[in-house]
């Protein structure tokens, strides 16, 4: 017996080394990013077995491309459906000069939009801040209670708590009364949602379906691609985009980490119609149910004023990172001030560098990070960029009062971004995402009221006091910091 474990370890120090060699090839042959190719590699080697396995489920791209055609190719079809109907309605291309001076400043980034993610920016609207959990529930569930024929929702994470048991009762109420209810979660956010609310459900005739199903979770290479938009619309007249998911968290906190702020808008006029398809075009994908009346799903609305908006929705579907590329656009645009609030900052090289140009060139830059967060190793990993922006003159500062959970960019008080993308790698490569991109003076100073006043509540980090970090703390973020092209 001891000659065969002899010889089985002598057959194991040959094949192991074998492996690794062969796989780090592969990982080479995909001709990825050079950073996240380089960490890949390197984590394969240095953590024996368990990197292996880690890379099979997270880094592979084999069944990325085989899952994502089949949705590239569906959106594709139904969005030049849907094009077709709002280049007839306004063109942005004729709008008069002086429209907007916002939208004059930005409207570089529009057309990059239009061109990249074929999302065109809109006219008439109306947009109202939603500043907190309360607020944000209270505005949809009155907008649910108005519903007469449809209400769509979809979320990375539904609880079934008491603020998920209320939605859930709400929607049975409204399907009984014959509107239709159709809703979308991330089954691997949504994964403690027990098998009841979602029978409940279905058994009042609403339509509820997972996104990316996740029958064993670490055996699954898709558990790496999470539909992370947060999506309602109402009577297609009526629609929300945010950070703010169906969770009790988002009203009382957590104990571990204090209260949650965060950010939602509420949309009413054309912009509503391209949070629509967004959704309709994930439900395609989930349901394989082509929803084709667009005068029902597409309805005229009431509303007169100008405030541009264009939304602006990515994946690892989509032939380019829009919302990346927005972050990277509007920060090289800005000219007199730059606010960024985001839990996790894990920012790629182009949007490292165009920050610390940016300061570099005298844009007022601030940028605001939770000091507390619900994912330690990504708070050190986005605490190890903290030097790279403090050195060139960002203005770092760290929420204190709880957990700042809001994803905004503003620039120079005419032009915002309010939605589910964080500034860090997976919202731009893994994640699907949707943010409102809002070409308006008003609103953005608005916001930017909000965003100073959440400055008030945190603490600025001044590099003498960066410096004097333990040790400990500067080695968990270097180690995290190779860890941050995967996370």
């Amino acid at each position: 017996m001891f000659a065969w474990l002899v010889e089985y370890s002598a057959w194991l120090g040959v094949l192991y080394p074998l492996t690794i060699f062969v796989l780090v090839l592969a990982i080479i042959q995909q001709r990825g990013n050079p950073t996240k190719t380089l960490a890949w590699a390197v984590f394969v080697v240095m953590v024996p077995l368990f990197g292996i396995l880690i890379y099979v489920v997270f880094g592979k791209n084999y069944r990325r491309e085989k899952m994502l055609s089949r949705k590239e190719q569906s959106d594709q079809r139904q969005l030049a459906r849907i094009i077709s109907k709002f280049i007839a309605m306004d063109d942005y291309r004729k709008w008069p000069d002086g429209i907007s001076k916002s939208f004059s400043d930005f409207k570089g980034i529009a057309r990059m939009l239009t061109r990249s993610g074929y999302m065109l920016p809109t006219r008439h609207n109306s947009v109202h801040l939603l500043k907190n959990g309360k607020q944000k529930y209270e505005a949809l569930f009155s907008a649910i209670e108005r519903a007469k024929h449809h209400i769509h929702l979809e979320y990375y994470i539904i609880e079934s708590d008491e603020i998920g048991n209320k939605l859930r009762e709400l929607l049975i109420r409204k399907a009984q009364e014959g509107v239709e209810v159709r809703v979308i979660f991330d089954h691997l956010g949504s994964f403690g949602l027990n098998r009841k609310f979602i029978k409940s459900l279905l058994a009042a005739g609403v339509q509820a379906y997972p996104f990316f199903k996740i029958y064993i979770a670490f055996l699954k290479s898709n558990i790496n691609y999470r539909n992370h938009r947060k999506i309602a619309v109402i009577d297609g007249l009526v629609g929300f985009v945010g950070g703010i998911n169906i969770a009790d968290h988002y009203l009382k906190g957590l104990p571990e980490i204090g209260i949650w702020r965060d950010t939602h808008v509420q949309v009413e006029g054309d912009a509503v119609c391209w949070l629509q398809s967004v959704f309709l075009l994930d439900w395609y994908f989930v349901s394989k149910q082509l929803i084709a009346n667009t005068e029902i799903y597409f309805p005229p609305h009431d509303i007169t004023q100008t405030c541009i908006v264009q939304i602006a929705a990515s994946g690892p579907d989509s032939d380019w990172a829009t919302i990346m590329q927005t972050y990277f656009a509007a920060i090289n645009q800005a000219k007199d001030h730059l606010y960024i609030a985001t839990p996790y900052f894990i920012p790629n090289e182009a949007l490292l560098t165009a920050l610390q140009a940016a300061a570099l060139r005298g844009v007022d830059v601030r940028l605001l990070m939770s000091a507390r967060s619900d994912s330690s190793i990504t708070q050190w990993a986005s605490m190890s960029y903290v030097s790279d922006m403090l050195d060139c003159g960002v203005k770092v500062f760290l929420y204190e009062k709880g957990f700042s959970h809001s994803k905004l960019l503003m620039a120079d008080g005419e032009f915002c971004s309010v939605g589910t993308a964080n500034m860090d790698v997976r919202s731009f490569e893994h994640n699907f995402e949707v943010n409102a991109i809002i070409y308006n003076g008003d609103f953005t100073q608005i916001l930017e009221k909000e965003f100073l006043r959440d400055l008030g509540n945190s603490r600025q980090l001044s590099i003498v006091e960066w410096k004097k970090r333990s040790r400990f703390e500067q080695l968990m973020e270097n180690l995290s910091r190779l860890l941050a092209p995967l996370l």
